[in-house]
């Protein structure tokens, strides 16, 4: 299952699976940054590798967005408080709180459960995923001296959202290219409890 598809995520999807070994692409949202890569794994899919439809879950509006063979996907809609299953995956949805309609998704499967809190202000809590996340997947866009300046999450936000969530283990992700990964991680643990950890490119994360 490939979770957002921002420009980069085709090419290290590769580095784990084969395209012919994708079951479902889940989209949270139609902001650029969370969908552009679908749209070459489309044109791989539809005119070189020549693959069935890959089943596709995305809020109503994304897929307008995007400029592709229609015959790469088999479209399918969902919003706040849908569930969906992929292979062995119960998947469920809570809608955040950002600009567009953002989908925080719950995934659940051999006795272990993933949140992933999309892009959010803190507005929304990771607690909207329900209880017992074994792991879970937080944006923290920036730091404390810009909180409510957009509708994202500092790492400070990020942390207190997990602790009071119950989450044992927290990974901080959608961090701005200009923000220091020490400043976040040390802004994010205070405010958790114990040590957060920050989303690397190419490390492994297990549930």
């Amino acid at each position: 299952m490939w979770l957002d598809a921002g420009s980069g995520t085709l090419a290290n999807l590769q580095r784990h699976i084969g395209l012919a070994e994708l079951d479902a692409i889940v989209l949270t949202h139609e902001h650029p940054d969370h969908w552009t890569d679908v749209e070459g794994f489309a044109v791989a899919s539809v005119y070189v590798l020549h693959l069935p439809p890959v089943p596709v879950f995305a809020p109503a509006q994304l897929r307008d967005r995007l400029q592709m063979p229609d015959q790469a996907f088999i479209w399918s809609e969902v919003g706040d408080g849908h569930e969906v299953r992929v292979g062995p995956l119960s998947l469920s949805f809570s809608r955040t709180d950002h600009g567009p309609e953002t989908l925080a998704v719950r995934a659940e499967g051999a006795g272990r459960v993933l949140g992933y809190s999309a892009d959010s202000g803190p507005a929304w809590s990771l607690e909207a995923l329900g209880p017992g996340l074994d792991l879970a997947l937080c944006e923290a866009t920036y730091l404390r001296d810009q909180e409510g300046s957009t509708r994202h999450m500092s790492a400070r936000q990020a942390g207190e959202s997990g602790r009071q969530a119950g989450v044992p283990r927290l990974v901080l992700t959608h961090r701005l290219p200009t923000v220091p990964a020490a400043l976040s991680f040390e802004e994010g643990s205070e405010a958790f409890g114990s040590p957060v950890e920050i989303a690397r490119q190419g490390d492994v994360y297990p549930v």
